[in-house]
């Protein structure tokens, strides 16, 4: 089995997003790896009207420490975990979580959500977990919804 050092845990907002940031953190505790929770804000509905991103992204940062409290404080708190950090960015999801976010942080091991988009959805704007999994030179961990 893998030892994974560096685990990224890719947050959406959607209904998985809790069980991914569970599992990121059990994944993490268990092989005493770093583990980054990344956020991004789709920039794509907000380009024509002159959106203030760094508002957006300090909000979105602060939600996520609200609605993932119990998962973080864990984490921030296991002895086994030696840094845990969160980062929100704005942009076209799936480059900007890979280029801004994935990429520097270099990790091993991607935890990320299944967003049960419907088939002709899907056909038009694509799948970030897929994306990830195509993408990225690293073991990738979707989470089924429940």
């Amino acid at each position: 089995m893998a030892q994974y050092q560096r685990i990224f845990a890719a947050l959406d907002g959607a209904s998985t997003q809790k069980a991914v940031a569970q599992r990121a953190v059990a994944l993490a505790v268990d092989n005493g790896a770093q583990l980054l929770f990344g956020h991004v804000i789709d920039s794509v509905p907000n380009e024509a009207n002159g959106a203030d991103y760094d508002a957006l992204c300090t909000e979105g940062l602060a939600r996520i420490e609200e609605e993932l409290a119990d998962e973080l404080r864990e984490a921030r708190s296991s002895a086994s975990i030696p840094s845990v950090d969160v980062q929100v960015r704005a942009g076209r999801v799936a480059e900007t979580l890979a280029e801004q976010l994935v990429e520097p942080f270099s990790p091993d091991l991607i935890v990320c959500g299944e967003r049960g988009l419907s088939n002709i959805k899907y056909v038009f704007v694509g799948s970030v977990s897929t994306y990830l999994i195509r993408n990225m030179r690293c073991d990738v961990l979707v989470v089924k919804q429940g």
